[in-house]
């Protein structure tokens, strides 16, 4: 195995009282595809936004490619970075919600240019160019002049994803990228996302998407109640289970 991409040691995080990772422990490798499975409530969207601190942990940490993420080490004790270098490091993390959050008054092209400019990694025309190449990735390419009110719901999450592209991030984390699009439209991200996953970009995917994730993954996680109950690969987790609360999951979704 390559060494890991995201490291999570005794991760705990709480809302208003109720704890919804309870010492989570994860070594995540690089260049492959983890999937994390888990019923709704599970904690696992809230494990993934933690690996780019949109959810700060109460307790433990997150390392992406061998680096603290949001905080540092200080005197033996963790600090928050402050805002302006979070942000920084969240450029080396793409990030792809369930719902697409594109700009409505931008074109799919400047959706995907703006990560270049806010962050000044190229210039207007650079942008736009790598914007043209990341859509034809998605197979868009015949769409940069379209606004989002003019694209499917499939079509814009592939917007979405070229623009978490956008600045070559070394990681990719999507949540439940499918969840928010009809059934005949889920085809075609998981498309994208299949190509991604074997150019060797390191992906870490929560999904309720069993048979995509029994194609793709390299190693799967199962969350329930906050914590790991089994992981490894999909061959043994979702074809060969071992825990009886992972049987019973799979049970109701296959």
């Amino acid at each position: 195995m390559s060494a890991p991409a995201v490291e999570i040691r005794n991760a705990h995080k709480a809302f208003a009282g109720t704890e919804v990772i309870k010492g989570i422990d994860l070594t995540l490798p690089a260049g492959g595809v983890t999937v994390i499975l888990g019923p709704s409530g599970s904690g696992k969207s809230t494990l993934l936004r933690a690996i780019n601190h949109l959810e700060p942990l109460d307790l433990g940490y997150v390392a992406v490619h061998g680096r603290l993420v949001g905080v540092r080490e200080h005197r033996g004790r963790l600090q928050e970075l402050p805002p302006k270098a979070v942000r920084e490091q969240r450029t080396g993390i793409g990030f792809v919600a369930q719902t697409f959050n594109l700009f409505p008054n931008l074109t799919a092209e400047e959706n995907v240019a703006e990560p270049l400019l806010a962050h000044k990694r190229a210039t207007p025309a650079q942008a736009r160019a790598r914007a043209r190449e990341l859509l034809a990735q998605v197979g868009l390419g015949e769409r940069g002049k379209a606004y989002p009110r003019q694209l499917s719901g499939g079509q814009q999450q592939r917007v979405a994803i070229a623009r978490a592209l956008a600045l070559e991030p070394g990681l990719l984390l999507f949540d439940e990228p499918t969840s928010a699009l009809d059934p005949e439209l889920v085809g075609e991200v998981l498309a994208v996302i299949k190509a991604l996953a074997e150019s060797g970009t390191t992906l870490v995917i929560v999904s309720h998407e069993i048979g995509f994730a029994r194609e793709v993954a390299d190693h799967v996680v199962f969350i329930d109640g906050g914590v790991v109950v089994e992981q490894g690969p999909p061959e043994t987790v979702i074809d060969h289970p071992r825990h009886a609360r992972t049987r019973e999951f799979l049970g109701k979704v296959l």
